[in-house]
């Protein structure tokens, strides 16, 4: 059995290649209701931020930050090109009507900033527990989308076939920018 340091240095390019393969999927299928078996429909577009890094082999990184509600992904699709990998993404998922925003780190799956739908604010301190309930509701849906996702993209990374389609497909994808 792996102690937990040799086991998170081993395993830690996980994270980071499956927010580059959510863009991936965002920039080639923006609803992911199929992926995800859901009986409600579920898109998801890139936010207003995302962070790439490269290593460059003499252990250095660059850190490539895009930023801002129009900001453009042409700097981040060229670090894609030059081997770079998403390590942040911001994330716009729409389940029907609810949109949901958050940001996700690659390293540690640390979900911050969620913004779940608003709720209906009631002053009446009676309906304040209903209203915790809702919120954590709310947040756990969006917590089972990003699992769901995870879980398809280790089943497709650790499958037979990974070379040939799913890596090809994200290789191509990156390729045609």
């Amino acid at each position: 059995m792996l102690d937990i340091a040799t086991a998170y240095n081993k395993y830690k390019f996980l994270g980071n290649d499956f927010l580059t393969w959510i863009w991936y999927l965002i920039e080639t299928d923006k609803n992911i209701t199929h992926l995800i078996n859901a009986k409600e429909t579920i898109t998801l577009e890139v936010g207003n931020a995302i962070v790439l890094e490269n290593n460059l082999g003499d252990k250095s990184t660059e850190k490539i930050s895009i930023k801002g509600d129009q900001a453009g992904l042409e700097e981040g699709t060229t670090a894609l090109k030059k081997g770079a990998c998403v390590i942040q993404i911001n994330l716009i998922c729409k389940i029907n009507e609810d949109e949901y925003k958050f940001t996700i780190k690659g390293e540690s799956f640390n979900v911050t900033g969620l913004k779940t739908p608003k709720t209906d604010l009631s002053s009446n301190e009676d309906e304040m527990e209903g209203l915790v309930l809702e919120k954590a509701f709310l947040s756990f849906k969006i917590f089972e989308v990003i699992d769901t996702l995870f879980l398809t993209y280790i089943d497709q990374r650790t499958s037979e076939d990974w070379h040939e389609n799913g890596l090809q497909d994200v290789k191509n994808w990156i390729q045609s920018y």
